[in-house]
């Protein structure tokens, strides 16, 4: 355990001596801000407009501006896992210093874990940014605190999940960009493959639909927990982590 942590902090800290961390986190609120004005915008517009003429129209924080902020920010934290994940094996490889790594007393999964984490860390501070906008709506309305809460360990889970992926991906190549558009392009078909359900009711598109990682996050926006699709995200990040450590045993083994 004290391996991984030292991983963590290692690949944590060259994220932020390099402007990397900086323009993510930066991006990212800048994003996430401008979605959350426009909802809350709409939201209000709406509220007014019915008032003025004189209808009681029921309006819920929770389904206009909650629900709606964590279904695009499902999609806009596709842009940035790629990015966050595309040096962690390739710049090693360009560096010429993975040989040291594998070969160091460290264990391999000791590594993938770490570095995987230092990830999973950064993105999770990306999302921890965009609390002060969600603090905003707990400052002057009353919304359900727990939808809100199931909706960010969702898209925790769902970006673990990716990052998982990608640093697999990363494993394979010494290119940061080809690690990144290869990522970017399997996070994508991962993302699409649900569109086959909605017009397929054959067996092979159900398990299309199954594997995507939008069909799981539904019930997370919902602010359902659903123990099934926490297994799926799980299950995801053990079989991106096992196939980076047999990357990594492949290189061992060549080198």
């Amino acid at each position: 355990m004290r391996n991984i942590w030292i991983i963590c902090r290692r690949e944590l800290r060259s994220y932020f001596v390099s402007p990397i961390a900086y323009v993510l986190l930066i991006m990212f609120a800048l994003i996430f801000g401008w979605f959350f004005w426009n909802m809350l915008g709409a939201f209000v517009f709406y509220s007014m407009a019915s008032q003025m003429r004189g209808e009681m129209m029921p309006m819920n924080i929770n389904e206009q501006i909650i629900r709606g902020l964590l279904a695009n920010m499902n999609v806009v934290g596709l842009f940035f896992i790629p990015v966050i994940t595309m040096r962690l094996f390739a710049e090693e490889k360009r560096n010429g210093t993975i040989e040291l790594l594998v070969t160091s007393p460290i264990r391999d999964l000791e590594v993938i874990v770490g570095k995987w984490l230092a990830a999973v860390g950064l993105y999770a501070g990306m999302l921890l940014l965009t609390g002060l906008d969600a603090a905003f709506i707990f400052k002057y309305g009353n919304p359900d605190w727990k939808p809100l809460a199931v909706g960010y360990l969702g898209l925790l889970l769902q970006a673990a999940a990716l990052l998982a992926i990608g640093t697999f991906i990363s494993s394979l190549t010494r290119n940061q960009i080809i690690a990144g558009a290869a990522s970017f392009g399997v996070c994508l078909l991962i993302f699409v493959l649900g569109w086959a359900g909605g017009y397929e009711t054959s067996t092979w598109a159900q398990v299309l639909s199954y594997m995507s990682v939008t069909t799981h996050m539904e019930s997370f926006t919902k602010g359902v927990l659903d123990t099934k699709d926490a297994v799926y995200y799980l299950t995801v990040i053990f079989l991106g982590l096992f196939l980076t450590a047999r990357s990594l045993e492949s290189l061992r083994w060549r080198s």
